[in-house]
């Protein structure tokens, strides 16, 4: 199913933990409706400004999957509106950069880590937080 002109709903659930574990990662139907929104409003705008694909490494998460992960247990990753995405031949600082100075582009929050960039999208609601991993600040 296409969420956007490049994105599909099959690359924003796929995890390797989920098949490795057995674990269902489907999407409700609201979850579905958060990851359009997230793609139609974030991904897909970053995607035509930088030019290049970017690569989902993490989209949603079924709670289940969520707490094999260790993610935390508020994670906008389970309810579809978060992201960790890198872009081929650029650093996620780089990756970064160029999001937060993007005009016009609105998020909720964005992270920068070592190997990739959180960013998430929560309608009406965004915060625009920039932070950085505890793994980048103590550089």
């Amino acid at each position: 199913m296409n969420l956007s002109k490049d994105f599909t709903l099959e690359e924003l659930v796929r995890s390797d933990t989920a098949r490795r574990q057995g674990i269902d990662n489907t999407p409700t139907e609201l979850v579905t409706a958060h990851l359009i929104i997230l793609c139609h409003f974030l991904l897909q705008p970053v995607r035509d400004h930088i030019g290049k694909p970017i690569r989902v490494n993490s989209g949603y998460r079924s709670p289940k999957l969520n707490q094999a992960v260790s993610g935390v247990a508020t994670s906008q990753h389970t309810e579809g509106k978060a992201v960790d995405i890198t872009v081929p031949g650029m650093t996620a600082c780089d990756l970064f950069d160029r999001i937060i100075t993007m005009k016009g582009i609105e998020f909720d929050q964005i992270i920068q880590y070592k190997s990739f960039v959180h960013i998430s999208f929560d309608f009406g609601k965004n915060r625009k937080q920039i932070l950085y991993s505890k793994e980048v600040s103590e550089k």
